[in-house]
């Protein structure tokens, strides 16, 4: 897609079909009969299977390394702190350079990092710095596949098909990959399985650099640094009080769902459920969220999966309130299930998004939302903590459900006062 100078985001791909056109098809079908979304997904899950087995076999590392609990735990915590960085700093990347050259470099980069991991004799500061670079990495590298999407797939129902299913894969490889990394760490040393890691990196690479059609950048530099141009970026998509709603609706449901799976280890001991419970404590947020999205992605149209938006936003965290109750685990289990399929609002929420974002400011928009998605799972986590150690842990779960309630409510209110703001809703309403 050539680059764009222009504000209007109305599309030929989001106008209505003429009279006695007959719709485009969708469904999870017809995304995957489109060769280099084939290519992106392959290549997206190799990513995160190499992300997830690489966190584990580094945390195992610095834990063997220092015989520290806490050093292990920080490593894990190096994954979500350097998303702001690299998310506004870096954002620019995504608009000013060739989608399939910045995908293939963010590859190489991680590859790199991973097999400078297992140089022998990598002190701990060396390792827990390139652990902040593959997180720096992360949030370009997501932006610009989210953007490339657009350019692969359209922006109408296939890019939100397209942008569920990675999600989807993205929830899968987390049960996935910590089951895949444990089984390789009894087989093989921590390094070793690095080393396996940086294989996964570099299919990936292969697959976006040859699977992929090389396309213009979408916006040119204008002669200003990168920092600047990215700022900037993240100036103009933030300036626009639609974008702002729809990037609080992405990111505020998912600061405070995140309160169990932060508590499930303490939540799992006090119901004596032991390490399989805590498992399937674990798994049940996830699993409920890959149900939700393929049952809205496959069984309902575009037109409905907007409509549920907001009622879902409002809904997705009331069952948390069920924890007040002290239920048990097979309770628990189904109050998880339940909120995680209510996360099919983003279906819709995906569709509206990219139709309020310029093209020329996709991929940093893209990026930024990535970026502040992470940033707020992290901070959940850490509120969690704190507000199980001064209350416990299930008025912790049911105080974020409540609390969470209200403000994607409000939330609500703010984004029913800016519809018909972008050109995909003037073009349904007639505004």
């Amino acid at each position: 897609m050539p680059p764009e100078q222009t504000t209007d985001t109305t599309t030929p791909s989001t106008a209505p079909p003429p009279t006695g056109t007959p719709p485009v098809p969708t469904g999870y079908s017809h995304v995957f009969a489109v060769r280099e979304f084939r290519a992106v997904f392959a290549a997206h899950l190799l990513s995160m299977l190499g992300v997830i087995v690489s966190e584990i076999a580094l945390s195992v590392l610095v834990y063997d390394l220092t015989g520290s609990p806490l050093m292990s735990a920080l490593t894990f915590a190096l994954g979500f702190l350097p998303y702001v960085v690299g998310g506004t700093l870096l954002a620019g990347v995504a608009d000013r350079f060739p989608a399939r050259r910045v995908l293939v470099v963010c590859d190489l980069v991680c590859a790199g990092c991973v097999a400078l991991m297992v140089t022998p004799g990598a002190s701990i500061a060396v390792l827990l710095a390139l652990r902040c670079c593959l997180a720096v990495v992360s949030p370009v590298f997501a932006g610009t596949r989210m953007a490339t999407l657009a350019d692969v797939l359209g922006d109408g129902d296939l890019f939100v098909l397209g942008r569920s299913l990675l999600r989807i894969t993205a929830q899968s490889s987390l049960l996935v990959g910590y089951g895949l990394g444990g089984l390789l760490l009894t087989v093989v040393s921590p390094r070793h399985t690095l080393l396996i890691t940086v294989g996964t990196f570099l299919s990936s690479a292969a697959l976006l650099r040859w699977g992929t059609r090389r396309r213009p950048a979408r916006a040119r530099d204008g002669g200003a640094s990168l920092v600047t141009d990215s700022l900037r970026g993240a100036r103009q998509v933030l300036a626009d009080r639609r974008v702002r709603v729809l990037l609080l609706l992405f990111w505020v449901p998912p600061m405070f769902s995140v309160a169990p799976e932060a508590l499930a280890a303490p939540y799992a001991d006090g119901l004596g459920a032991g390490s399989a419970g805590l498992g399937l404590l674990m798994c049940a947020l996830p699993v409920g969220t890959v149900a939700g999205e393929l049952f809205a992605g496959a069984r309902l149209r575009p037109a409905a999966r907007e409509r549920i938006v907001l009622p879902l936003v409002c809904l997705t965290l009331l069952p948390y309130l069920g924890y007040a109750l002290h239920p048990g685990l097979a309770v628990s289990l189904l109050l998880l299930l339940v909120s995680g399929a209510g996360s099919a609002y983003t279906l819709g929420l995906d569709q509206w998004f990219v139709r309020a974002v310029p093209a020329e400011l996709r991929g940093r928009a893209m990026t930024l939302l990535t970026a502040g998605l992470m940033t707020v799972q992290g901070l959940g986590m850490a509120l969690a903590g704190v507000a199980a150690e001064l209350v416990g842990v299930t008025a912790a779960v049911a105080g974020a459900g409540v609390l969470g309630t209200v403000c994607c409510a409000l939330l609500v209110l703010e984004a029913r006062r800016t519809e018909g703001r972008d050109g995909a809703d003037r073009h349904v309403t007639g505004r």
